[in-house]
């Protein structure tokens, strides 16, 4: 089987509310396909709060879910722009490596955003923008995680993934 059949849906519910704002909030874009995608990590707590099914989510071929090789069901990939003031001018800005895919819908009805963060340069890339390294996924990862465990409000991540680059 090759990473670009995906055979199950893996308890994906991906909506997009972001994408129904007017354009100038967003830019749609499509993640950089990597060479060898490979799960180096899977949150299987985190996972099932969301509703996903890490059993699936775990199976190799699925590592490119992670990677932006392949879309999960029902994501629809944009990178989300801001604005703020720099030396005195304003300045539009925005997602320079994250691509938030939709909200996951988990079974209690919550919304969480899903994101690739690393996936490639997107139109507000700057220099330095468009990969992220693993040793620092993993350290976010971590720290995350410890954050979640004392009850302080985080981001979390579902998983780590090896580029092969």
């Amino acid at each position: 089987m090759t990473s670009t059949i995906v055979p199950l849906t893996g308890g994906w519910r991906l909506e997009h509310s972001y994408a129904r704002l007017p354009a100038g909030f967003f830019a749609s874009v499509s993640p950089t396909p990597v060479s060898s995608p490979r799960l180096v990590l899977l949150n299987r707590p985190l996972a099932e709060e969301l509703g996903l099914d890490p059993a699936v989510l775990a199976q190799s071929e699925n590592a490119a879910w992670f990677a932006g090789n392949v879309l999960p069901p029902g994501a629809s990939p944009i990178a989300q722009a801001y604005a703020g003031h720099q030396y005195g001018n304003f300045v539009r800005l925005g997602d320079g490596r994250a691509i938030l895919l939709g909200e996951q819908i988990t079974p209690r009805g919550e919304r969480f955003d899903i994101q690739l963060k690393g996936s490639g340069p997107t139109p507000y890339s700057r220099r330095g923008d468009g990969r992220a390294a693993l040793g620092p996924m993993l350290r976010e990862y971590i720290i995350s995680e410890a954050m979640h465990a004392l009850n302080i409000p985080t981001t979390r991540s579902l998983a780590v993934v090896a580029t092969g680059e």
